[in-house]
C-alpha cells in the first residue's frame, strides 16, 4: 500500500459523487475569514447568515452571490481548519524525536485552541465532496507516519478525538487530570507501534 493510499485509508470513507468546488474568490475568501472568526468567537449557534452579513455590513442575500448555501460556508470553513490542522501535524513530527508523543499533543493543542471550529469539523458528516482534492490525505499523512499503520493510526485517532471531546465538553470528573490519561494512552499505543516495527522487520 502506498503512503497515499494508506493515508486515504486512514480516513472514514471514500468520496461519493466527488464534486469539489471551484477555487473561492477573493471576496468569497474575505468572507469565510469572517465566518471562522464569528464561529470561533460565539459559537456555532451564531453561525447563521445573517450575524455575518450583519459582521460584514451587507445585507444577507448578497453572501449568495460567493457562497451558495451555507453547507458551501461550513465546507470553506472546515477547509481553512484541515489546512491550519494539517500544517500544525507537519510541523510537529518535523524532527521529533517521539513522533506520536509529538502529533497527538499537537492535535489536542489544536483542538483546545480552536473548539467552535474543531467541533464544526467533527460533529458531522465531512463534505469530503466540497474539499480540495488530497486534504483529508494531507492531515492524516502525519499520524501515519508517526504510527507506521492505518488501522493504528485510526485508534489513535478514534483516542485523541475522544480525549479532546472529554475536555471540550467538561465530561471528566472533578479533579481529573487528563494529561495523565493522555500520557497512559500514548504509551500503550507506542508499545503497540513499536511491536508493529519489530513485527514488519521480522517477516522474510
Amino acid at each position: 500500500m502506498s503512503a497515499s493510499t494508506a493515508a486515504w485509508a486512514l480516513a472514514c470513507g471514500p468520496r461519493q459523487g466527488s464534486s469539489v468546488a471551484e477555487p473561492l474568490s477573493p471576496r468569497a475568501r474575505q468572507i469565510v475569514v469572517a465566518a471562522r472568526e464569528l464561529l470561533e468567537q460565539e459559537g456555532a449557534a451564531a453561525l447563521t447568515m445573517r450575524r455575518l452579513a450583519d459582521r460584514l455590513g451587507i445585507r444577507a442575500p448578497s453572501l449568495y452571490k460567493h457562497l451558495p448555501d451555507k453547507a458551501a460556508l461550513e465546507a470553506a470553513i472546515i477547509t481553512t481548519g484541515f489546512e491550519d490542522a494539517a500544517a500544525a501535524f507537519e510541523t510537529a513530527l518535523d524532527g521529533a524525536a517521539e513522533p506520536l508523543a509529538s502529533i497527538t499533543a499537537a492535535y489536542r493543542g489544536f483542538a483546545l485552541a480552536h473548539p467552535h471550529l474543531y467541533r464544526l469539523m467533527t460533529d458531522q458528516p465531512l463534505p469530503r465532496d466540497r474539499l480540495p482534492t488530497g486534504l483529508e490525505e494531507r492531515t492524516a499523512a502525519p499520524l501515519l507516519h508517526a504510527t507506521g499503520d492505518p488501522q493504528l493510526a485510526r485508534a489513535v485517532f478514534a483516542f485523541a478525538h475522544g480525549m479532546v471531546m472529554l475536555e471540550l465538553t467538561h465530561r471528566l470528573p472533578a479533579g481529573t487530570d487528563p494529561q495523565a490519561a493522555w500520557q497512559e494512552g500514548i504509551a500503550a499505543f507506542r508499545t503497540r507501534a513499536a511491536a508493529h516495527d519489530q513485527a514488519a522487520t521480522d517477516q522474510p
